[in-house]
């Protein structure tokens, strides 16, 4: 496995947009780049970042545009700059051999997961899945009472909030600026969560008020395995299609067993059941190549069938350890995953700690 160079104090991040554009929200896009240039970074945004399209703008132009970054020996690390619907308009215009002979850290979430997988999967370059380039701003949050359940959720910023109030930066994104720097915290269960779609809150208090409750097949865990996954609502369309390496990933990697992650954003109860057992069906999660599934909270729950979420784990997967409703994905707060790495899982019945080691 080939994990990039992580980012010096006076690194460069080119931001493309393989997915959506931000024109649709600018000001917050600003301010997540705000926090990234605190940190002494640099930015370069590419032509069609900030355009107000679902797309973003032309396949070919978008796919090129990414390219470009790996290219540039002047970028240090690429960051989409939202997700989307439709990244996988550019998949037949990537020339996967220049990214594998321009190893550096590709970062994204949600949409994003159609080019990270085959990046990892493909050409054996690690890469970091749970946030965008626009996932920083943190203008949105304020430092009151009701914002967090934790003492440790909250870290000093600059008062630079939109209403007045002091902007702060939850403890997720502080670690995923560590992991970016190379120190890999490790990362435990929240004690409670956003319980509301954040891509609809303007200005109201952003509360972690909802207990965090995981769900398991097994009382207590302790795995280790290649950690591999993405949102799983964009995965389900890679499978058996050209883009699809998984079971040469599998093969290079099988002597370390795996676990996989999924993010659902929207599957309901009854297609998440499915795409599980095709999942099975296509090689992918297999009792003797899987040591443990990991599944996040659902953002949109939509119960169909009468079967429920833990309905649909239990049953696609009996044979296979497993943890639902945990902190990955589009609920925040959520953990950063490194595709490619080495990933060990603690389970104590309550609560999970997950540590990653580049091997």
């Amino acid at each position: 496995m080939i994990y990039p160079d992580f980012l010096n104090d006076n690194a460069t991040i080119g931001i493309c947009a393989p997915s959506a554009g931000v024109g649709h929200k600018l000001e917050s896009f600003d301010a997540s780049l705000r926090e990234l240039r605190k940190q002494g970074w640099k930015v370069w945004e590419t032509e069609h970042v900030r355009v107000d399209s679902l797309r973003g703008g032309n396949a070919k132009e978008r796919a090129n545009e990414l390219m470009s970054l790996f290219a540039l020996d002047s970028i240090d690390a690429v960051f989409a700059a939202a997700g989307g619907d439709f990244l996988s308009d550019i998949l037949p215009y990537i020339d996967w051999q220049l990214l594998a002979e321009n190893p550096k850290w590709l970062m994204g979430a949600s949409d994003p997961t159609g080019i990270l997988y085959p990046v990892t999967t493909m050409c054996d370059i690690a890469t970091l899945y749970g946030s965008n380039g626009g996932s920083f701003d943190t203008t949105v949050l304020r430092n009151n009472d009701s914002l967090v359940s934790a003492p440790d959720e909250i870290s000093d910023t600059s008062t630079n909030g939109r209403d007045g109030t002091s902007p702060v930066m939850p403890q997720y994104l502080r670690n995923v600026l560590r992991f970016l720097k190379g120190d890999l915290p490790v990362q435990k269960t929240s004690p409670a969560y956003l319980g509301a779609d954040i891509f609809q809150l303007e200005d109201g208090p952003l509360a972690f008020s909802t207990p965090t409750v995981y769900q398991a097949s097994h009382e207590s865990l302790n795995v280790q395995g290649r950690c591999i996954g993405g949102c799983i609502d964009v995965l389900k369309d890679l499978i058996g299609t050209c883009f699809d390496y998984t079971s040469d990933f599998i093969r290079r990697y099988q002597n370390d067993g795996f676990i996989w992650y999924f993010d659902n954003f929207a599957l309901s109860s009854a297609v998440l059941y499915r795409t599980l057992l095709q999942m099975r069906y296509a090689g992918w999660i297999t009792p003797e190549t899987t040591n443990a599934v990991l599944i996040g909270r659902t953002l949109f729950e939509n119960i169909e069938a009468d079967m429920t979420y833990d309905d649909a784990v239990r049953t696609a997967l009996p044979d296979i350890p497993v943890i639902w409703n945990m902190d990955i994905g589009h609920t925040v707060p959520h953990f950063t995953m490194i595709n490619g790495a080495m990933l060990n899982v603690k389970w104590d019945g309550s609560s999970a700690q997950l540590s990653f080691e580049l091997t």
